[in-house]
């Protein structure tokens, strides 16, 4: 099985080197690439074939929203895992919305770390829905009135059942919770999911928590009514 290729882009060399040591001891992974600042991270990527970027926020010349918006707009990019400070840092929530992958704390136990990368790498969404939900429950404010009603143009192209499954995802219920919930098998619940990522054109379960909330489908504290 071929390594997980990983970047890591970060201004504090150390905490390069911490995570480069942590990674290095892993079977199934090897950091291909390293970077400074978002400027140098997209010049190496053109010539490094890499399949998740570990990217810092703060960064000098271009920081790592800005970055990590650049590439999730290239054809199969690689999978981006915001790495920040502070837990519900705004940074995370607009790394989100640029197309990152899932969001973690600087200081997260190697293990989890290990895992995230493994999670993100097979397709998964790194963060907890529920963190994210939090996150977005903080920033909502922030996100564009719908004048009250879920306006998006892309939703119409959901069933009913599809869009009770998003309202569900953008909750922070697992696939499970939502089999239990709307009485489905898992297997029913994850084909739904996966025909809500095909039809609006979504990465993760994290870019449809989003869409809930830009839509207006669901509002900070609890689904639209």
């Amino acid at each position: 099985m071929p390594s997980i290729r990983v970047m890591l882009v970060d201004d504090q060399v150390l905490l390069r080197t911490g995570f480069r040591m942590v990674l290095a001891a892993q079977p199934d992974m090897e950091v291909v690439a390293e970077a400074g600042d978002g400027v140098e991270a997209l010049q190496v990527l053109r010539g490094t074939e890499v399949d998740v970027v570990l990217m810092d926020v703060r960064m000098p010349k271009l920081d790592g929203v800005e970055t990590t918006r650049r590439i999730c707009s290239e054809p199969n990019p690689p999978k981006v895992l915001i790495l920040t400070t502070f837990d519900l840092d705004e940074y995370a929530f607009s790394g989100l919305k640029a197309g990152a992958s899932g969001f973690m704390l600087k200081d997260v136990p190697p293990g989890e770390l290990l895992a995230a990368i493994r999670s993100v790498h097979s397709g998964d969404a790194v963060v907890a829905p529920s963190t994210t939900r939090r996150l977005l429950d903080r920033f909502a404010p922030m996100l564009p009135s719908t004048g009250g009603q879920p306006r998006h143009k892309e939703l119409e192209r959901l069933t009913e059942r599809e869009r009770e499954v998003m309202v569900l995802v953008a909750q922070g219920l697992s696939n499970g919770e939502i089999a239990a919930h709307l009485v489905l098998s898992e297997a029913t619940v994850k084909t739904h999911v996966g025909r809500i990522l095909t039809k609006l054109g979504l990465r993760d379960r994290v870019q449809v928590v989003v869409l809930a909330y830009e839509t207006g489908l669901v509002r900070a504290g609890g689904p639209h009514q």
